[in-house]
């Protein structure tokens, strides 16, 4: 056990000094399964723990050069995954969560890749592909979509960066699409 606390503070004197990629990724190779079991524990939901955790080890590159050693590597990273997880926790919460209009699942349907307009049955299709994706997508989708939320404003609402909401968005919309295709779109 000391061994292994010894090279984490290894790595991290090194990311600290050096700003060492190849520090970084041993830590991130090293602890990744934990906090996405932490994660997991959380939401119950295998797509959110998997943008929790992109999100958490962004917060650790962000603030890995100002870990000041007070306590372990391994306890200050479940501190950041577990108030983390509180944190959309109760965020979710506090988002209404209502069904997507019509008006938001047309423009979703125009986003899908089709050679013609959707029809009555597509904008259904897609009404219950919706509902097969995760709440957290549907949430943000909703956001996007249906309430007219701008990235910024969901970086806001999310207290998240910009490129952390892109990729959200960008990968529920590839969830969306993935269903969609599975279902027979084009």
């Amino acid at each position: 056990m000391k061994k292994h606390a010894l090279a984490d503070e290894q790595l991290v004197s090194a990311f600290q000094t050096t700003s060492s990629a190849q520090s970084f990724e041993a830590l991130y190779n090293r602890y990744i399964n934990k906090v996405y079991r932490t994660c997991l524990s959380f939401t119950n939901d295998a797509q959110a723990a998997q943008d929790y955790t992109q999100d958490i080890f962004l917060k650790v590159f962000d603030k890995l050069g100002s870990f000041q050693r007070q306590s372990s590597f391994s306890t200050w990273l479940y501190a950041i995954s577990h108030n983390h997880c509180l944190d959309q926790h109760r965020l979710s919460k506090r988002l209404p969560t209502e069904p997507l209009s019509a008006e938001v699942v047309q423009t979703l349907a125009d986003s899908l890749p089709c050679s013609h307009d959707p029809n009555q049955d597509q904008l259904q299709n897609i009404e219950c592909l919706l509902a097969k994706l995760p709440q957290s997508d549907r949430r943000l989708l909703g956001l996007k979509y249906e309430q007219g939320l701008s990235v910024m404003a969901l970086c806001n609402h999310y207290q998240l960066s910009e490129s952390a909401v892109k990729m959200r968005l960008k990968r529920s919309r590839d969830r969306l699409r993935k269903l969609y295709v599975s279902q027979g779109g084009e």
